[in-house]
């Protein structure tokens, strides 16, 4: 079975070089944990370009995507943008997970855990 492509505009490239060479703490911290196929042997990319948006961190074999959420995800008006955006890239056929900055910051290896556990099912539902 041939999976489909994930597809992205490239007029977001320059912005996701950008956004990676002025990442947030909790994507430092996460990214020290995705590199280097260190998550289960998968290959992360951070600030990536999908569809019309920049995802944080994708694994494109396993149609993941990792966000993390700061405090203006808590706007009212932002909630609504994030299910907009989050519909958009379901229909990729990705599997969206968001962890809170907090999260990433105070409880890393709940994270990761957490993280493991969705590979390991996105693996599985894929027949990888």
């Amino acid at each position: 079975m041939r999976r489909p492509i994930i597809p992205y505009n490239p007029k977001l490239k320059q912005k996701a070089r950008r956004l990676r060479n002025n990442s947030t703490l909790s994507e430092v911290i996460l990214w020290r944990h995705l590199k280097g196929k260190q998550m289960t042997g998968f290959d992360f990319h951070r600030q990536r370009p999908v569809g019309n948006y920049i995802v944080d961190f994708i694994c494109c074999e396993l149609y993941l995507v990792i966000e993390l959420d700061g405090y203006t995800h808590m706007l009212e008006r932002q909630g609504e943008k994030d299910e907009i955006r989050e519909s958009n890239l379901k229909s990729f056929g990705l599997h969206i997970i968001r962890f809170w900055d907090e999260e990433v910051y105070d409880e890393i290896d709940n994270v990761l855990r957490v993280i493991e556990d969705v590979v390991s099912k996105q693996k599985n539902k894929l027949g990888l």
